[in-house]
């Protein structure tokens, strides 16, 4: 297992992961906090998609005494949204809409391309703005949704960057990310950009603002450095909660990823070609159709029922019916991943049209200096 904000290799051990990364499992009983706060419960809380947290009790405690909280979250655009980008960002647009939350979304073209090898700055701010387009297609609302893109919005975030660089020593960033000699200097100081807007709804309101950042567990090391200083900076420490990832069509030893086209949906995909990925995605049934019907299968390992339980069933009944069949061996891997691509489809054709529409609505959810 290998799990780093660039890197997500290997069988992930969750329990492991948050054992190393320092973080805290949803409990129960806050579990039953935040849908009580939120007026109800969502299918990724209790499937445990979303598993770990830091400082969510304390997020709870504040907003119980009419504290309200903003939202921060992010995407890197090194290429083109794919179904694991939108997971984190459906469940960000439930708790926008259960806590009527501001939501501050950073698109980082700076860090892709002081990252990537092969990637020019010019390509990763073209990518950004297409990749807004798939944030603003889920239906944010345009009033309370703050998107910028590192790049068009430095002016205001490097004051605060800076304020976090000088009470960051490179020993400290180091032992978060591993830097080394051949690491560009870039990189190096790129986690203070992403720790700004931690503290940019506090900066801009000039109060503090108690933050939560939902976000992919692989991300959780950019939030260390924020929340160690920010005591330093007069500011609330940043909250977070942690989803699982989406695996890749490969199989359960990968997450979907842009890099590897073959195993990942996009959102600009055609129907026939959903199909046809889904089609050849990892199955957990067995070798020939007469084994499956006689030992059944595991929907833990196939994909297609990992998709399901994940993103696109919310029905638990209906999960729990398909599960069982598959177990059985009474549904095929075959019929599951048809009900698989109906849905995800389905949901595409949807987003498309409204990705479409976006394009005429940047204005109102853009920040620029």
């Amino acid at each position: 297992m290998r799990v780093t904000p660039w890197e997500v290799s290997g069988h992930i051990d969750y329990d492991r992961l948050t054992k190393e990364f320092g973080t805290s499992r949803i409990t129960k009983p806050l579990l039953g906090r935040l849908e009580k706060a939120a007026g109800e419960s969502h299918f990724m809380l209790t499937r445990k998609v979303f598993f770990s947290h830091r400082d969510l009790d304390w997020l709870l405690d504040r907003y119980e005494r009419g504290e309200q909280f903003a939202l921060y979250t992010g995407r890197g655009p090194s290429g083109d949204t794919h179904l694991g980008h939108l997971l984190p960002w459906v469940f960000t647009k439930w708790l926008q809409d259960r806590f009527d939350a501001e939501l501050y979304f950073q698109i980082t073209d700076d860090e892709k391309f002081v990252v990537k090898e092969g990637l020019e700055l010019g390509e990763t701010t073209r990518l950004a703005y297409d990749n807004v387009l798939d944030i603003i297609a889920l239906g944010f609302d345009p009033n309370k949704t703050f998107i910028f893109v590192d790049t068009d919005y430095i002016r205001s975030l490097y004051k605060i960057a800076l304020e976090v660089a000088k009470r960051t020593t490179f020993s400290t960033a180091k032992a978060v990310f591993g830097f080394d000699n051949s690491t560009n200097i870039g990189t190096t100081f790129w986690p203070a950009i992403q720790a700004a807007p931690c503290f940019l709804p506090s900066y801009l309101k000039k109060m503090n603002v108690p933050v939560l950042i939902p976000a992919a567990i692989d991300q959780d090391p950019y939030w260390r450095i924020p929340r160690d200083i920010a005591p330093r900076l007069g500011y609330y420490k940043p909250a977070a909660i942690h989803n699982t990832f989406l695996p890749g069509l490969q199989g359960s030893d990968s997450k979907m990823s842009s890099s590897k086209p073959e195993s990942t949906i996009f959102t600009t995909d055609k129907p026939d070609d959903v199909k046809k990925k889904i089609q050849r995605a990892f199955s957990g049934g067995g070798a020939t159709m007469k084994e499956h019907r006689e030992k059944g299968g595991n929907p833990d390992t196939d994909v297609a029922c990992q998709y399901l339980y994940q993103m696109f069933e919310p029905d638990d009944k209906k999960i729990k019916d398909i599960f069982d069949d598959y177990r059985s061996g009474a549904v095929s891997t075959g019929e599951v991943k048809d009900i698989l691509a109906k849905k995800v489809i389905a949901f595409l054709t949807e987003h498309q049209k409204k990705r479409e529409e976006a394009k005429k609505k940047l204005d109102k959810f853009m920040l620029k200096d």
